[in-house]
């Protein structure tokens, strides 16, 4: 008889304990903020999340991603995770052969019309396609491009 009565104790235990569903930490969005104290970082992306801000970008050199902390600490974030990546300065002749040729290869981009130009690592797209998608294809490509720091469309 003692084994039940052990059982049910147990299982009142268990069953008086609250459960917690797994919590979401909830995220901001400090970017504009950034932007506004005068951080230049390429692709910035600034959020808040659980009380730590979290810097993303890409950066020519160490000074531009020392500013964004800077910046975190004077809005007084004291937990920040500065992720910004540190790239040498684009050739920016060499990533518009190389987004030229990506794009000419491509099969998906047959029947556009698509130029390339690049300037410190952003690169434009402009032109005209057939199908809207080749779009999102051409900028994919190119955004993978070794150097290349964002992509700008200007397509008609």
């Amino acid at each position: 008889m003692k084994a039940p009565i052990a059982v049910s104790l147990a299982l009142a235990a268990v069953l008086s304990v609250p459960v917690f569903a797994g919590t979401v930490p909830q995220t901001q969005d400090l970017t504009p903020a950034f932007l506004s104290n005068g951080v230049t970082i390429s692709g910035l992306r600034v959020t808040e999340v659980g009380g730590i801000v979290v810097i993303r970008g890409k950066a020519t050199d160490a000074e531009q991603a020392a500013a964004a902390l800077t910046v975190a600490h004077t809005l007084g974030y004291a937990r920040v995770a500065n992720l910004v990546q540190v790239v040498t300065r684009p050739d920016d002749m060499q990533i518009e052969r190389r987004a030229e040729r990506e794009l000419m290869l491509h099969r998906s981009l047959e029947g556009s019309h698509l130029s390339v130009q690049s300037r410190n690592g952003v690169v434009t797209l402009g032109g005209s396609v057939t199908h809207e998608i080749q779009k999102d294809a051409a900028i994919a490509l190119v955004r993978n491009i070794d150097g290349v720091l964002s992509v700008r469309a200007e397509f008609h």
